[in-house]
């Protein structure tokens, strides 16, 4: 009998450690193992950025490497041939019809609800979503939200200002030529910034932006001086903020494709180190992994 409840304790130990071994396999598999699934939106109702086909490959290598994340695309390129015109330009007309079409498709709430998170990639004007509303209430269930450069060029110009733009936290007001900037690194701890330097140097378009509120958001890049001009003030360059459930990163860097990528395009005189860009690479991943809640990082604003 002592024998028979002696096994019976070696089993019940054995069998608890293998259910503790497997509920821990899995959180590991079906928990941080299962990559999120992420839509990056690269379509454009205003000017169109050259670098948007680089962002898009670039994207799609970084979730390939990273296991973190999956892509998929709302896209639609202007000048590829079933858009063109008997002039061999752009048809506006079917340009525009193409672009409600997809994002009535990938950004539908039945599509919105298979997802983990969006990426605003370079996009510009005020885009045909389904439903606004609904998609921003959808971010602030807890989902993710990372714009890039021109996504504060995304439905702006609104009085009042749109809500989008209360989300993202900023837009567009406009910029000067390209300049060499020293991008100050305010969150050494925050994924996005962690690969960085304490002062950062990059050629880029270095946008000035209205409606933007430092005690709203948690300060991730920023410079001293205006980028031209060199008058001292705060300028931001990328901001970090929860909304709602949700959590929302911007960097206003990417215009330029070798900013994007180490791989020079044919035809672009390169002006960035590709350290740059494997560095850029980093913040972009990085701040993807945060909002995605993949990796943990402050979002309080900080105190000035």
């Amino acid at each position: 009998m002592n024998i028979m409840n002696a096994n019976s304790g070696g089993k019940s130990l054995l069998l608890a450690l293998l259910m503790a071994w497997g509920i821990g396999f899995h959180v590991d598999a079906f928990g941080q193992g299962m990559p999120k699934r992420v839509l990056v939106v690269t379509v454009t109702k205003g000017f169109r950025h050259s670098s948007i086909s680089t962002a898009e490959k670039v994207l799609a290598q970084l979730a390939d490497k990273s296991g973190a994340f999956t892509v998929d695309y709302a896209r639609v390129e202007p000048g590829d041939a079933q858009f063109k015109g008997a002039d061999g330009k752009p048809d506006e007309a079917k340009v525009a019809a193409a672009i409600k079409a997809v994002l009535a498709e990938k950004m539908s709430a039945d599509s919105l609800s298979r997802l983990d998170g969006v990426i605003f990639a370079n996009t510009t004007g005020d885009l045909p979503l389904p439903d606004e509303k609904a998609f921003l209430n959808w971010l602030k269930s807890g989902k993710a939200f990372i714009g890039m450069h021109s996504a504060t060029d995304t439905f702006r110009g609104h009085t009042p200002v749109d809500p989008y733009v209360e989300m993202i936290g900023a837009e567009f007001r406009h910029h000067d030529a390209q300049a060499e900037v020293d991008c100050m690194n305010q969150d050494a701890n925050h994924p996005a910034c962690r690969e960085l330097p304490a002062t950062w140097h990059v050629k880029d378009e270095i946008y000035l932006l209205n409606a933007f509120e430092r005690n709203r958001v948690h300060g991730l890049l920023a410079l001293d001086k205006e980028p031209n001009k060199k008058t001292p003030g705060d300028f931001p360059i990328a901001w970090c903020k929860e909304y709602g459930k949700g959590r929302v990163f911007y960097t206003s860097l990417g215009h330029r494709e070798d900013v994007w990528t180490p791989d020079t395009p044919a035809g672009f005189k390169r002006e960035n180190s590709k350290e740059v860009a494997e560095a850029y690479q980093k913040h972009i991943l990085g701040g993807i992994k945060w909002a995605l809640g993949l990796e943990q990082g402050d979002a309080k604003p900080q105190t000035q």
